[in-house]
């Protein structure tokens, strides 16, 4: 179940595809009712309403239900992208980082609301973000980019907000988890949380006070009068010469006779069929010719002649040859909008996501394992439920960091997001080495060091799909590199991590058997599902070596990817979204009286 959950929360090109048809508000919808659906049979099973479903009607409802995680993800994050091209970094990590706080969040209001009800969870799940969700999804929609002067300064708004929310969070946990918390205290947790997240709502709405007086501002002060100047559409040189040279010579053509005004008259009319036929022509000549050179040129047109009716498969051929033609010489240039079947069959998109299953398949394998391997090492349960629910706080600051960091950097010094990526990568090697090769209290460390690499990759990624394939089709490819996390998580995980710890736990069970004999009352370690414990630092050394191993590639192969967008990043990647009003106003005087 485990797998179908991560499956479903990362995989969200059904999602993207929808969203690329159909509004946000609808995408929200979807999303809402799927999460209610999935979560809400769940509770009901957990819960003994309905008849005990089959394993695999349950791994079908935790999958929908995680699933849509990718609608409200879709529908939101790739709308904000849209609306705020220029602070793409910023918005991802707000949205990005309360994501990742989200489970410490829900954690305060399951107590505040369901106590020590460990099924209430589920239903909590199940009915929050779907309320949530229809109450806001009608301010989720797409807007056309503007100019606001506090733009920069709103987002930091918001990101004060977040880090205040943080800290009384990790507060909360520590508290809860260090000393008795009564009912009253879980419920005071609860209203502040929920207080503070709402007041996200009030710096919108003061930001979006703040536009409205600026807008308004430039209206006004632009109310002058002033002379505007209309371009046509297009004009042509020669028809330009000609009316210059009729202009001489509309006294001759007045005082000449009725038959030769016919005759000049059926000249211009002449020359424009001619004009316009030679276009017609010139496109035939183009097409022909590359038929010519695709077939053999005056061979192709003889074969045409002398081939049957019934045979068409040369041409069938062609029309293919040339339809791959025509798709190699339209491939985008890097930041511009790419199609989809582009997009996918880049070199670009398959290094990244080479890069992301690798990543990100080894950190979130050493933080769905930070349990067992606590287990393993010989802390505490007190310690254990510390350092696992701090891992959301980690979380929650490497996504917001690498978001407005790498925003930054790329502004001030033209610093490649791939490059960050690079440095996330390797850095989350450290933390696989502290967990293969354990000494006294490492495991803070590298529940640290996992919990913020792992939060640091999502908004990179994001971006950098973002600034190399465009925004008209962000919402599928965006989906497609999140696909890789649970290809990575399954082959890391379930392949790696799981095999290796329980033929580990089958040593130890055989060894303990031939020290204390077959007869003797001792017996293994097992967990409460009756399943064999393992203990000991060898239980995850060779898998978090192998681990290491994995996130070093992936930081190599994201280097190559450096290596190649190293020109793209040297330029200024958001001159194309300036919508500075002040530029807007040259540009609309420097419009010349004919275009050419």
């Amino acid at each position: 179940m485990s797998f179908f959950k991560d499956l479903g929360a990362n995989v969200g090109i059904i999602a993207g595809l929808l969203n690329e048809i159909f509004p946000s508000w609808f995408i929200l919808v979807v999303g809402a009712a799927m999460n209610l659906f999935g979560y809400l049979m769940l509770w009901l099973a957990v819960t003994h309403r309905i008849r005990r479903p089959p394993l695999w009607q349950m791994n079908l409802f935790i999958c929908v239900g995680a699933n849509s995680q990718t609608f409200a993800n879709t529908g939101v994050l790739v709308t904000f992208v849209k609306n705020f091209p220029q602070g793409r970094g910023e918005v991802l990590g707000i949205i990005k980082g309360c994501v990742g706080l989200s489970g410490a969040i829900f954690t305060q209001i399951y107590y505040a609301i369901y106590g020590n009800d460990s099924r209430g969870v589920i239903l909590l799940i199940g009915w929050m973000p779907s309320l949530v969700t229809l109450l806001f999804m009608y301010f989720i929609r797409p807007i056309t980019p503007a100019y606001d002067s506090h733009e920069r300064k709103n987002f930091y708004h918001f990101l004060y907000l977040a880090l205040f929310l943080a800290c009384f969070l990790m507060l909360a946990i520590l508290m809860e988890n260090q000393l008795h918390i009564t009912s009253a205290g879980y419920k005071a947790f609860g209203a502040i949380t929920i207080l503070l997240v709402i007041l996200n709502v009030i710096i919108g709405v003061r930001a979006e006070t703040s536009f409205l007086a600026q807008v308004e501002g430039r209206s006004s002060s632009s109310n002058e009068p002033m002379k505007t100047v209309t371009a046509p559409k297009m004009v042509n040189l020669e028809s330009l010469n000609s009316m210059n040279g009729e202009a001489s010579k509309e006294n001759g053509l007045n005082n000449s006779e009725p038959g030769q005004r016919h005759r000049s008259q059926d000249n211009r009319n002449s020359g424009t069929v001619n004009f316009e036929h030679g276009l017609r022509q010139t496109k035939f000549s183009d097409s022909a010719s590359t038929a010519q050179l695709e077939m053999g040129g005056d061979e192709a047109v003889q074969l045409s002649k002398q081939a049957p009716a019934n045979t068409i498969s040369p041409f069938a051929n062609a029309r293919l040859i040339r339809r791959l033609h025509l798709f190699y010489k339209t491939w985008p240039k890097r930041g511009d909008d790419s199609t989809i079947p582009h997009a996918l069959l880049s070199i670009d998109m398959w290094i990244l996501f080479i890069s992301i299953t690798c990543g990100v398949g080894a950190t979130l394998t050493a933080i769905d394992n930070m349990g067992q391997i606590g287990e393993s090492l010989g802390y505490s349960t007190v310690s254990i439920n510390t350092c696992v629910s701090l891992i959301s706080i980690w979380n929650f600051l490497g996504r917001v960091i690498a978001g407005f960091l790498s925003e930054i950097l790329l502004r001030r010094y033209r610093l490649p997001r791939t490059l960050m990526l690079t440095i996330v990568l390797a850095l989350a090697c450290v933390g696989h080495l502290l967990i293969a090769f354990p000494a006294p209290g490492t495991l803070y460390v590298a529940s640290i060091m996992g919990g913020m690499c792992f939060g640091a990759q999502w908004p990179l990624i994001s971006a950098i799909i973002s600034e190399l394939f465009g925004l008209k089709y962000y919402a599928t490819l965006f989906n497609v590199g999140s696909a890789a996390s649970p290809l990575g998580t399954y082959f890391l995980n379930v392949r790696v991590a799981g095999h290796l710890y329980d033929r580990e736990a089958s040593r130890q069970h055989s060894a303990l058997l031939l020290t204390t004999g077959s007869g003797s009352a001792a017996s293994p370690p097992t967990s409460t599902a009756g399943e064999l414990k393992c203990m000991g630092h060898e239980c995850f050394k060779r898998t978090f070596v192998i681990m290491a191993v994995v996130s070093l590639f992936a930081s190599f192969v994201s280097s190559i990817l450096v290596f190649r967008t190293r020109k793209f990043y040297s330029q200024d990647i958001y001159s194309k979204f300036n919508v500075r009003p002040s530029q807007q106003d040259d540009e609309q005087k420097s419009v010349p009286l004919t275009t050419i």
